[in-house]
């Protein structure tokens, strides 16, 4: 009777923390607030806090402080909404890349993830979409810090991208006597059909694809189309069907026309984009998701890191060109979200993006909101992520300097908050 009586008072202890930490009320003092929905930094402004959700944002003049609130003072700082990375690889190891990666076994790579989870929030990006990643490690990684056992940003997983054998999305490395081919292959529009039910029925949030070749693959190039108009159309049917959005690898213009076409709510690199892409893009509201930093690792880095010769050699002819088009897009006034391909570069240097945003043609504060309210939209999170604002998460992070001049700022955040616990300060 004894553990009896023991145990049910855990339960009761256990719930009554639980009901403190549900109505703990936190203040945060900010000197400078960055209203990403406006595009203005505000001064001098108190947020609220209540749980996990903002209560309330105004000027500190007439702020009510309820009695027994945590402060915390960010007078001197500049706050911001937690950044959003609409493309990463948690699971992946930048320094693994080429033959080095047949080694690691999806359990390895799982385990990755949990140190690249807590670099990419201690970085300040509080939410991230994961687009791909082998044994389903990345909705692994997700539960995992939704239970609270590591300390990671809120994620929206894909599981395995989908693509046709011998594609990007295939495993190409091996030799013809192993006779395997990637969990995430899928040829013809009902097989493509049944591998997003299989994604969604394994966890995924997410549906990625690979419309075209791709760089740090082994024998296709960027530009060349791999899934057909008809496949495509049934992956994205199926998928909204089932409440999924897609994403869809594309770096050639033909693959992007098509995947457009679909209804694919993303075109992620969109490196060889056109200007009928553009036009098409901007018509369907389809977002556009350029990692345009990540070139310089693969430049400098890339051999060191076990790349293969031939994906070096694609990113020379393609890492400028989209960049360029980066530019054409934005000024063609189609919508931009933030994203790295966080796992070909190493974790936790995200931010490093801003500067190439805004080098071409993006003012600061655009930056931020494409890593931001933007992002935002594209998750299908407006309502919880993505602003400062009343009833959303009290996801926080904050800055010395003056984020919406300098994006470089960025690269140096001080202080981060995901659901009103601090994790670093």
């Amino acid at each position: 009777m004894k553990l009896k009586h023991l145990l049910i008072s855990a339960a009761i202890l256990g719930a009554a923390a639980q009901a403190n930490a549900a109505d703990q009320v936190t203040v945060i003092r900010a000197g400078k607030l960055v209203d990403v929905v406006a595009g203005t930094v505000l001064k001098d402004q108190t947020i609220v806090i209540t749980g996990e959700r903002i209560t309330s944002v105004g000027p500190s003049a007439s702020a009510q402080v309820p009695a027994g609130a945590k402060v915390i003072d960010l007078s001197a700082q500049t706050v911001l909404p937690g950044l959003i990375d609409m493309h990463t690889h948690l699971t992946g190891d930048p320094y693994l890349g080429g033959y080095n990666s047949l080694g690691v076994s999806d359990t390895r790579a799982a385990l990755y993830g949990v140190r690249s989870a807590r670099k990419t929030l201690e970085a300040g990006f509080t939410t991230v979409r994961n687009v791909g990643a082998s044994g389903f490690g990345d909705v692994a990684l997700r539960d995992a810090i939704n239970d609270g056992d590591f300390i990671g940003p809120r994620m929206r997983t894909a599981g395995y991208a989908i693509g046709i054998k011998g594609g990007h999305c295939d495993e190409n490395l091996l030799p013809p006597d192993v006779n395997f081919t990637g969990r995430g292959v899928a040829d013809g529009p009902w097989e493509a059909r049944a591998k997003v039910r299989e994604m969604a029925k394994y966890g995924a949030d997410v549906i990625k694809i690979c419309a075209s070749g791709g760089v740090l693959s082994k024998g296709d190039e960027p530009g060349a189309q791999q899934y057909t108009l008809e496949e495509m159309q049934a992956i994205v049917n199926e998928a909204h069907k089932l409440g999924r959005k897609v994403a869809a690898h594309a770096h050639g213009t033909s693959a992007i026309h098509d995947a457009i076409i679909a209804g694919v709510d993303s075109i992620e690199h969109a490196s060889l984009i056109d200007d009928a892409g553009i036009k098409l893009a901007k018509e369907k509201g389809t977002y556009l998701v350029m990692d345009i930093y990540n070139d310089d690792f693969i430049l400098q880095e890339g051999e060191k890191a076990g790349m293969l010769p031939e994906s070096i050699a694609k990113e020379k002819v393609i890492g400028q060109l989209q960049r360029d088009n980066f530019r054409k897009a934005f000024q063609g006034g189609a919508k931009m979200a933030f994203g790295t391909d966080a796992g070909v570069y190493p974790h936790g240097d995200n931010a490093r993006q801003f500067a190439y945003m805004i080098k071409y043609g993006m003012t600061s504060m655009q930056a931020i909101q494409a890593a931001t309210i933007n992002a935002a939209d594209l998750l299908g999170w407006k309502d919880r992520v993505g602003s400062i604002s009343a009833g959303k998460y009290a996801d926080i992070i904050a800055v010395q300097g003056n984020p919406a001049e300098n994006a470089a700022e960025l690269t140096k955040v001080s202080f981060v908050m995901k659901g009103g616990a601090v994790i670093r300060d």
